[in-house]
């Protein structure tokens, strides 16, 4: 049902930065938005991280788990748009049918895949302090992946116990290795310009 005063309003679009935990979306998302905010925008960001927790107060981040928080995401994301406003998501969606489940709740989506090799991902990820995710996540990934340690809370890691599948559909994309933050959101803000001018694409 749509918001009062916003009866007729034209649905937003949805945005989803993706890829390996560390390689960089969070910095790349949160500054594409604090410029289309600066310019007057109505958009809304949603992390995972974040909203992670309001779905599962104690996640244990199994396949399982991670399907439905990521099914939730989407639906979130596309309950805002559908009220008129713009949304930029958040979240490393490792499988296929995740960022192909927004697609298909969303009008107009469009993925925006940061790509970072691993030991890239890993050296980033090993001196972020410990905060929404656990620190070293990848050391300790990789140490019981090796040796069998248990660490409680570290339930399975993209990169290390699961693979991130690619897209090739994706309509962005940046190599994180090879772009600062500033190019980066640069990139995205031009893609968005010539993005919003064109026809939705019909779906079957």
């Amino acid at each position: 049902m749509a918001m009062e005063g916003k009866e007729n309003t034209t649905p937003g679009w949805v945005i989803w930065f993706v890829g390996l935990p560390g390689a960089g979306k969070s910095a790349y998302a949160q500054a594409v938005y604090e410029a289309l905010r600066k310019k007057g925008e109505d958009v809304r960001y949603l992390s995972m991280d974040e909203r992670r927790k309001a779905y599962f107060h104690t996640p244990q981040y199994t396949a399982e788990e991670r399907a439905k928080a990521y099914e939730l995401f989407a639906r979130e994301a596309a309950e805002i748009a559908e009220e008129g406003t713009n949304v930029i998501m958040d979240g490393t969606a490792p499988k296929l049918f995740m960022r192909e489940y927004a697609r298909r709740l969303v009008p107009r989506f469009a993925e925006i895949f940061v790509r970072c090799p691993l030991e890239i991902a890993v050296y980033r990820e090993a001196h972020r302090p410990e905060g929404l995710v656990m620190a070293d996540l990848y050391q300790k990934a990789l140490k019981r992946k090796e040796t069998g340690t248990y660490f409680e809370g570290l339930g399975e890691v993209v990169g290390v116990d699961t693979h991130f599948e690619e897209t090739p559909m994706a309509e962005c994309v940046i190599e994180s290795d090879q772009t600062s933050i500033e190019q980066g959101r640069n990139r995205v803000l031009a893609f968005l310009t010539v993005w919003q001018a064109t026809e939705i694409p019909q779906r079957d």
